[in-house]
């Protein structure tokens, strides 16, 4: 499905607070002086999420050396987002959009199809944000095998 993100790059990024696996509190501003890389994907521990998240993990050093946090974002429970932590040994903060009011926020909850179904659910979209909380790119195409590349080179 064609995806029209309403948030563009130069964009403020907008505010949030959710949960993380270990039910404490996130917020974009605790990442403030860093880029943030906000990405959503529709569901912890399927085969697509878990390529892109293994992928992320696997970027630790070059995301260190840029400054970048990563921050994943889904519809899951704290408590299964903390079991995907353990599984994959991911090295970063997954947040829980239980009601998916931050998806909705950022434009990336909507009608998907799967298999001939018609289902409302999370878009598989990424936005890579300034220091300062700006929007410097939004990545709507994103690809799970090369996204932690591809963001990567976005900052060359």
């Amino acid at each position: 499905m064609k995806k029209d993100i309403k948030l563009k790059a130069g964009n403020v990024a907008p505010k949030f607070t959710l949960l993380n696996q270990d039910g404490e509190k996130v917020s974009l501003k605790d990442s403030l002086g860093k880029k943030v890389l906000l990405y959503f994907y529709p569901k912890a521990m399927t085969p697509g999420c878990t390529v892109q998240a293994c992928s992320l993990r696997d970027s630790k050093k070059a995301y260190d050396k840029n400054k970048i946090v990563v921050l994943g974002v889904s519809p899951d429970a704290p408590t299964r987002l903390k079991k995907f932590i353990e599984r994959d040994n991911l090295n970063f903060t997954l947040l829980s959009d239980e009601d998916h009011a931050l998806a909705e926020t950022y434009g990336v909850w909507g009608l998907k199809k799967f298999m001939g179904k018609e289902y409302m659910g999370v878009m598989r979209v990424s936005f890579l944000i300034d220091e300062a909380g700006k929007i410097l790119e939004v990545m709507s195409d994103v690809k799970t095998k090369t996204h932690h590349q591809d963001i990567l080179d976005l900052l060359k």
